[in-house]
C-alpha cells in the first residue's frame, strides 16, 4: 500500500463553509471505523479523483495522513451532485489489515461465446458486481469468468465461478452473472394488398348524411303552377255552388 493522501481536520462547518472548500479544490469528508472516533476532514479533490480512476476504484486501499497520524482507509461512499456530477462529500472507513471485510468487486469475462460467434446471440451482463469477503490485502480488482463454451440461452451463475485464493463469495449462489441471449426481433404484421386498399378507403370516408331528394327548379315551378290551377278550379266550383243556391 504505497498510496498516501494528506487530509486536514475541518474547523468550519455548514453549507457556506463546504461551498468555499469546494471552490478551493477540496472536498468535505469523514473518517470512521470500529472503536475509533469519527474525524471530520478536508481532502484534496484531485487525490480522491485519482483513487476513483485507479484500477481498483473504490476498493483501493490507501493511507490517510492526518497531522502526525496515518491511518489505513478505503472509500466507503460518495455523494455526487446529480445535475453537475460535482463531488460533494466522501465517507472514508478505517481498515484493519488483519480483519476480513466485505466489498463489491466487478465481474468481467474472457473468450467469445459459441452462442455469439456461431449462433447469433449476444452477451447479457445480468449482474455486474459480486459481494465478496476477504482480508484487505486480498481484495481482487475484478473477477473474470470464461464464457467461450456458452451456447444460446446458457448462463454462468455465482455458483459456477471459482474465486481467487482467500476470497469468499457472499452473493446468492443461484444469481445469474452472464447470459447468452438471442436479439429480440420486432414482429411486423403483414397486410394483404386488398386489405391495405380497403383500410385506406375507410380512413378517408366521411360519414354518410341522409339528404332530402333535390327537385330541379323547373320541375318545382311546374308543380307550383299545378297547385295554383287546382286552387282556381276549387274556387270556380265554390262560385257555381253559390249561384245554384241563389237560384233555388
Amino acid at each position: 500500500m504505497s498510496l498516501t493522501i494528506k487530509a486536514q481536520k475541518r474547523e468550519a462547518f455548514g453549507k457556506n463553509a463546504s461551498y468555499r472548500m469546494r471552490r478551493e479544490g477540496r472536498v468535505p469528508a469523514v473518517l470512521y471505523g470500529q472503536g475509533l472516533e469519527t474525524v471530520t476532514l478536508a481532502l484534496d479533490k484531485k487525490d480522491v479523483i485519482g483513487i476513483l480512476k485507479s484500477d481498483s476504484g473504490e476498493n483501493t486501499l490507501f493511507k490517510v495522513g492526518i497531522e502526525s497520524e496515518v491511518r489505513d482507509a478505503m472509500i466507503k461512499s460518495l455523494q455526487v451532485d446529480p445535475v453537475s456530477d460535482e463531488l460533494l462529500h466522501v465517507d472514508l472507513i478505517h481498515i484493519s489489515m488483519d480483519k476480513a471485510i466485505r466489498v463489491f468487486v466487478p465481474v468481467s469475462h474472457t473468450g467469445e461465446a459459441i452462442g455469439v460467434k456461431a449462433e447469433g446471440g449476444f452477451v447479457d451482463f445480468v449482474t455486474r458486481e459480486l459481494e465478496v469477503e476477504c482480508l484487505p490485502k486480498d481484495i481482487p480488482e475484478e473477477i473474470r469468468v470464461d464464457i467461450s463454451e456458452l451456447h444460446l440461452h446458457q448462463s454462468i451463475k455465482v455458483s459456477d465461478i471459482a474465486p481467487p485464493p482467500g476470497v469468499k463469495v457472499i452473493s446468492e449462489p443461484h444469481s445469474v452473472l452472464i447470459l447468452i441471449q438471442m436479439p429480440h426481433e420486432e414482429k411486423v404484421e403483414e397486410k394483404k394488398e386488398g386489405e391495405e386498399v380497403v383500410a385506406a378507403v375507410e380512413e378517408t370516408k366521411e360519414p354518410e348524411l341522409i339528404k332530402k331528394e333535390r327537385v330541379p327548379a323547373e320541375d318545382a315551378a311546374e308543380k307550383d303552377k299545378g297547385k295554383d290551377k287546382d286552387k282556381d278550379k276549387d274556387k270556380g266550383k265554390d262560385k257555381d255552388k253559390g249561384k245554384d243556391k241563389k237560384e233555388k
